[in-house]
């Protein structure tokens, strides 16, 4: 086992300063726009020598390009262009295919077909049939071109109830272990098969700086060169090894290598933001992945929605043409991600020339894709899309399809019994999970446990199969799913009982560590993140502690009555858990293990003998954070000082490095930089959480829609500004006064913000004017309220349109408010009607002007 030991203890419509608050300038966002904006590093030009040279993958077959040829020479330029557009299976029928010639579908996280979640391999199966032959046929004088149907199946076939889930990348990436991520893949390739889908939109290949980016658990390391090694047995795995007869198809299908590139890399970890760096390393640590991928055969790369040093990759013909395809020999075809082509200045969802002239060859336009299908033929047409870039795109998906035997329809597995989540992909799986887990401390060398004693399994975590598989589980979010939606699967404790069982001991569920009768022996506590996907998942600290306090107050009660505690932590990277660490016995980092928790009990605990089964192996794929402030923690950097290095970590029987006492000072990141105070980012942050309060109890609204009362007074709602479910609509019907409010459990010192010349900042939209005083109030304890009158800015707005307002924190602490101990970052009260969107509430430092006039009204 390797074992470091090294410890060391533009949609915005106008913009609005309130209420006598000029700030002057208007508040910079750390957003990704803001970050483009004001990129200090923007290139002016390139270096094309900091990339290798690399030979196309696949010698060329004269044979398959003269059958391109043929093809082109009787295609359309109409049926030409619907082969670059790639339609979301909710938003096109078989019909819309046949007649728009469109070259793909997909399904998106949480979409199945006929909408029917329980859809069986046979209803998947059904459609993508219906699919392939609405695009062959040639009823009305056609060229048949088979439909090419790509779904993300990036931990298994993650979209089907049933199938078999693997850990996710972070947990692979631990296990060090290339020659099982070649199994895995082609056992997924198996599974995903069976429901006639061609495509995966996997691996992806990012190598992460900043944990607390959204998509860490995508990525297999921070380390490049692990990240280059797994990423071409992932797609060995998936495709089969070029050259054989095999490759790309039967039981194999076409890979993507994802994000080009840079995702991993953005400013503060957020998602779709900026990557500001030097070209040569862009091209040796984020491009790690695609410098294997590419010489394995890969067949398609996905554009990223990131910029790199301010210019969008979709719209970056350097990147995508001069880089990836001529430089990097590349001759698949380029993948845009949903929707990302209306980020290229100039563009917008239904029209972009730019993207197509840039590099890109198939659009993903989900729902909106008859426009784009519409202005993109017109811009064919005009020329404003060369016909050589146009040709060129359509031979490279052609070339795809020809390779991947789409044409002849030879499909084995398709429909086959026997194969999703069948035993031995559960066993390989399982043995993922093994592999994955990190031991991080484990004083006395309390682990392996002996199965024989008397076992209390705790936290939320222990009995949550949702929660054990994360996010890209079902559903997009990997939420709003129950027990019964993973047939097969063994959750953490079901493994940990069936283990104790067999060797005569006793395990016990308790989710909240109460003791009935007699004291157990040991306590298992399994605790942590919660599930999310891409930017929902992005966070503005890396403390665990940050709305998670019941975990910490669990482990210290069960410690206090003398009882050894185990805990088994689940989260997509790593984070701060000094205090979970302090009162912890013994703590492993077992990231998201998906469907096979049984995996975790064969490493937790000895043989009946008491001989260890399977001992710790997994070692960190990215280094632990000491300190809250070290989210960007990777080593040869300077002052790189982690808790637990990259490559950390125990077997049984090793010595435990870490202490008891590790420093627990959540603020010692108060001397660096402050940076933006994310409140509301795409959904609330925490430890902030919205709640809906009027005459009656208040209401938590924890998932998509809640309300106050029978009568449903208040209503708040997920809805998209720019992207999926980034915004909510609050809706008060009037019939008595009320508020939304971002609150927080325990009271939060914020006056750093105010010391710092913060403004609070949103976009907001008006859908229907308020006809009664509304007000923005910052909250401090009962007798602590700062009111400030909003009703009439409102008014200003343009209905249905969004702008951005921004307020001087000033503005409230002249009405009174504490910022020392803030209850509510930011509630919004209306005595009467009113329909309000908002979005992106933070506190933003320097954005209040010094000489701004006092508040007024």
């Amino acid at each position: 086992m390797l074992s470091n030991k090294k410890f060391m203890a533009g949609l915005l419509a106008s913009a609005i300063t309130l209420v006598g608050c000029d700030t002057g300038d208007q508040a910079h966002s750390a957003d990704s726009a803001s970050v483009e904006e004001n990129t200090e590093a923007k290139v002016e030009s390139f270096d094309i020598t900091v990339w290798p040279e690399l030979q196309p993958a696949l010698a060329v077959d004269a044979a398959l390009e003269a059958r391109i040829d043929d093809l082109l020479s009787r295609m359309t330029l109409e049926e030409k262009v619907g082969q670059m557009i790639q339609a979301e299976i909710k938003y096109v029928t078989p019909e819309d295919v046949k007649n728009y010639h469109l070259g793909s579908v997909l399904n998106g996280g949480g979409t199945y077909p006929n909408n029917d979640k329980f859809a069986t391999p046979q209803d998947w199966l059904a459609l993508s049939e219906a699919f392939f032959a609405a695009s062959m046929d040639t009823a009305d004088g056609g060229t048949a071109i088979p439909i090419i149907w790509g779904s993300d199946a990036v931990h298994g076939h993650n979209n089907i109830v049933g199938a078999t889930l693997y850990p996710h990348n972070i947990g692979l990436g631990a296990a060090r272990d290339p020659e099982l991520i070649r199994r895995i893949g082609e056992a997924t390739a198996r599974e995903v098969a069976v429901t006639g889908v061609d495509w995966t939109f996997a691996p992806t290949v990012a190598v992460v700086r900043d944990d607390r980016w959204g998509r860490t658990y995508e990525s297999y390391s921070e380390d490049p060169e692990i990240v280059k090694a797994y990423a071409e047995e992932m797609v060995k795995g998936l495709q089969g090894e070029k050259g054989q007869e095999d490759f790309l198809r039967g039981k194999n299908l076409v890979a993507t290598a994802k994000h080009f590139v840079g995702d991993g890399g953005t400013v503060r970890g957020i998602d779709r933001g900026d990557n500001i760096v030097p070209e040569k390393e862009l091209a040796e640590v984020h491009a790690a992945g695609y410098l294997s991928a590419l010489p394995a055969g890969v067949q398609t790369v996905m554009a990223s929605f990131n910029s790199w040093n301010g210019d969008r990759l979709h719209g970056h013909k350097y990147l995508l043409t001069d880089v990836l395809k001529e430089r990097l020999g590349f001759d698949g075809f380029v993948v845009g991600d949903w929707n990302g082509h209306r980020f290229v200045p100039g563009c917008t969802v239904d029209s972009c020339a730019a993207a197509i002239n840039a590099g890109l060859d198939m659009f993903m336009v989900p729902s909106d894709w008859k426009k784009l299908y519409e202005n993109t033929l017109a811009q064919a047409k005009s020329g404003e899309i060369g016909a050589e870039r146009l040709e060129d795109a359509v031979r490279r998906i052609l070339r795809v399809k020809i390779r991947a035997g789409l044409f002849e329809r030879n499909r084995p597995l398709a429909g086959k019994d026997g194969i999703l989540g069948n035993d031995a992909h559960r066993a390989l799986a399982r043995e993922a999970v093994r592999k994955s887990l990190v031991l991080l401390k484990n004083n006395d060398n309390l682990l392996p446990l002996k199965p024989s004693q008397n076992i209390l399994v705790a936290g939320d975590g222990a009995h949550n199969l949702s929660k054990q598989s994360g996010g890209w589980t079902i559903s997009w979010q990997g939420t709003g799913n129950t027990r019964e939606d993973f047939p097969g699967a063994t959750t953490i404790f079901e493994g940990i009982e069936s283990a104790v069982s067999a060797a005569g001991g006793k395990a016990v569920l308790n989710e909240n560590g109460e003791i009935d009768g007699e004291k157990p022996d040991v306590a298992i506590v399994v605790f942590g993140e919660e599930p999310y996907a891409e930017w929902h998942g992005d966070i503005a600290s890396i403390e665990y502690q940050l709305g998670h306090k019941k975990d910490l107050a669990l482990l210290k009660k069960l410690r206090e009555q003398g009882i050894p505690v185990v805990s088994v932590f689940l989260s997509g990277r790593p984070l701060w858990v000094n205090k979970e660490l302090n009162a912890s016995d013994a703590f492993v980092a077992a990231w998201l293990p998906g469907s096979e928790g049984a995996g975790i009990a064969d490493v937790l605990f000895t043989d009946a003998d008491g001989q260890v089964q399977h001992d710790f192996t997994g070692t960190l794929p990215f280094s632990w954070p000491e300190y809250v402030h070290q989210s960007v923690l990777n080593p040869y950097h300077e002052g790189y000082e982690p808790l637990f290095a990259l490559g950390y970590g125990l077997a049984a029987g090793e010595e435990s490095l870490v202490s008891n006492s590790l420093t627990e000072d959540g603020e010692t990141y108060a001397a660096g930089a402050l940076e933006d105070a994310w409140l509301m980012v795409s959904r609330p942050r925490a430890p902030w959480g919205l709640v809906i309060q009027d005459s009656g109890e208040p209401v938590a609204v924890t998932g998509n829609r809640a309300s106050s009362g029978e009568d449903e007074n208040i209503v708040v709602a997920s809805i998209d500004m720019e992207s999926q479910e980034d915004a909510r609509q609050f809706e008060f019907k009037g019939l008595r006064p009320g508020k939304v409010r971002l609150g927080a459990e325990k009271p939060q010192d914020l006056s750093r913000y105010v010391n710092e010349g913060a403004a609070l900042s949103f976009d907001v939209r008006v859908d229907r004017k308020p006809e009664l005083p509304v007000s923005a109030l910052i909250e401090c304890g009962e007798e602590c309220v700062a009111d400030l009158p909003l009703q009439s800015e409102l008014a200003k707005l343009e209905p249905g349109s969004w702008a951005k307002m921004s307020i001087d924190l000033q503005c409230f602490v002249e009405r009174g408010a504490d910022f020392s101990s803030v209850s509510s970052a930011v509630a919004f009260a209306s005595e009467g009607p009113l329909q309000l969107s908002v979005a992106n509430v933070k506190y933003v430092p320097d954005a209040a002007n010094a000489d701004s006039i006092r508040c007024e009204g």
